[in-house]
């Protein structure tokens, strides 16, 4: 099997924990506060880590304690980080995330060293070696994603976008991308289909596999829904669990995608395969 080479972000994480998120104008007491890896390509690059699949990261950390951390946590799962460039003048990313009491959360985000990933180095081999996907999302500019893009379709590899969050996209970045992955709301936002059932996540599916060779739309709790080119759409529901907390499960689900993918399973079996993995990960307390 092949590596999988993540270009994404990297993020220092501050959860803040409390009864419920505030309203505009409002202070809420918080109850509890942590300190954790994240940035959507630095958590599916540790997913696919985890899943079995080899990992090399393509992204950028302040020179800061920061920084040491988030290469070290990816170090500590096995992915590669040759290719994570230290910025002396700009710090690492951060997150700020508040959990209310039933595991629902929002972040704010500040991209910062995430917005000086090396768009050039794409056009060396070295970062390509042995690679057969690439996994984008969509925290560093669209000049970072097209770049990494239209080199692994040079190169004839596939390439896998996790749209998240939702932005306007070129037709260049669109025409490279093999495989899209999208949440509800970014579903809806690409599609202009709102996604409150189980039904509209595959309509959705359907009218973005218009644009895309293959198309998988998580709808929460409802479960998902996918579609290829040339067959019929599907959809299944989400696994009953206990829910815990909802942070990390949609990199959870792409780390395993995309490594199922790679072991040569079909788009039906790696979906299963995520969606049980997520459905356990928002059953347990997340791990560092």
């Amino acid at each position: 099997m092949g590596k999988i080479l993540v270009t994404g972000s990297l993020h220092y994480d501050i959860v803040i924990h409390a009864h419920h998120r505030p309203e505009k104008g409002e202070t809420v007491m918080g109850n509890g506060c942590s300190y954790k890896f994240g940035g959507k390509g630095g958590n599916q690059a540790v997913s696919a880590a985890k899943a079995g699949a080899q990992v090399s990261f393509a992204g950028a950390v302040g020179a800061d304690t920061q920084g040491d951390f988030l290469r070290s946590v990816l170090e500590e799962n096995g992915v590669n980080t040759d290719f994570v460039a230290v910025s002396a003048d700009v710090p690492s990313g951060m997150s700020v995330a508040l959990m209310d009491a039933e595991g629902d959360y929002g972040a704010v985000v500040v991209s910062n060293a995430n917005n000086r990933v090396d768009a050039a180095q794409f056009s060396h081999d070295a970062v390509w070696q042995q690679v057969e996907m690439l996994l984008l999302q969509n925290e560093v500019p669209e000049a970072v994603n097209l770049a990494a893009a239209e080199a692994a379709k040079q190169r004839g590899i596939r390439v896998c976008l996790n749209a998240a969050p939702a932005r306007e996209m070129c037709s260049a970045l669109q025409s490279a991308v093999s495989l899209l992955v999208v949440n509800g709301v970014e579903a809806r936002d690409l599609s202009g289909i709102a996604v409150n059932t189980l039904s509209d996540a595959r309509a959705a599916a359907e009218w973005l596999g218009g644009h895309y060779p293959a198309v998988v739309v998580t709808a929460g709790e409802h479960g998902v829904a996918w579609c290829e080119t040339g067959e019929r759409s599907q959809s299944m529901p989400a696994e009953k669990v206990e829910l815990i907390s909802t942070h990390g499960a949609g990199d959870c689900f792409m780390g395993m995608l995309c490594t199922s993918l790679l072991q040569g399973k079909t788009l039906a079996d790696s979906v299963a395969k995520a969606n049980r993995a997520a459905a356990e990960h928002v059953s347990r307390k997340a791990q560092r």
